[in-house]
């Protein structure tokens, strides 16, 4: 008997927390100076970013093909040259388990920040959480796996 309770109190709040006033005129859902402010502060920054990016790797590989004529002039071996200038960043096999847990911490973000409408600060919170949460996630299995090579 309890049990049936439960279930009909849980079923008929469904009803009660979807019941809204009529005359009360609907609040827009995305406020259009927020998203605007959005959109212009995000475009600045990916812009800045990728004109970095792009300068800093013009200047390394420049250094790198300095450095590597400077070592083969002074006799080091092609073969010594090629593995001091070796990418620093290796493939690791956990590379897919990585965008999987940032673009999965991206969706939970998205589907919290629905069901929390309006849209406001709270949304950037909620998204910052999420993207936290699935890279402290990430950091965890890495070190696991880490521990059990």
């Amino acid at each position: 008997m309890k049990k049936i309770t439960t279930i009909a109190t849980m079923m008929l709040s469904v009803f009660v927390a979807q019941a809204q006033n009529i005359a009360e005129t609907p609040k827009p859902i995305i406020d259009s100076d927020f998203m605007r402010e959005l959109l212009s502060v995000s475009g600045a920054l990916l812009a800045v970013f990728l004109v970095s990016t792009f300068f800093l790797t013009l200047i390394r590989s420049y250094l790198d093909s300095k450095l590597k004529n400077k070592l083969i002039d002074k006799g080091a071996s092609e073969n010594t040259v090629t593995q001091l200038l070796q990418p620093l960043k290796k493939e690791s096999r956990l590379e897919p388990l990585k965008w999987f847990s940032i673009l999965a911490g991206i969706g939970l973000g998205f589907t919290f920040i629905n069901l929390s409408q309006p849209l406001g600060f709270h949304s950037l919170a909620i998204m910052s959480f999420s993207l936290a949460s699935s890279f402290l996630g990430y950091y965890f299995f890495s070190r696991k796996e880490e521990n059990n090579k």
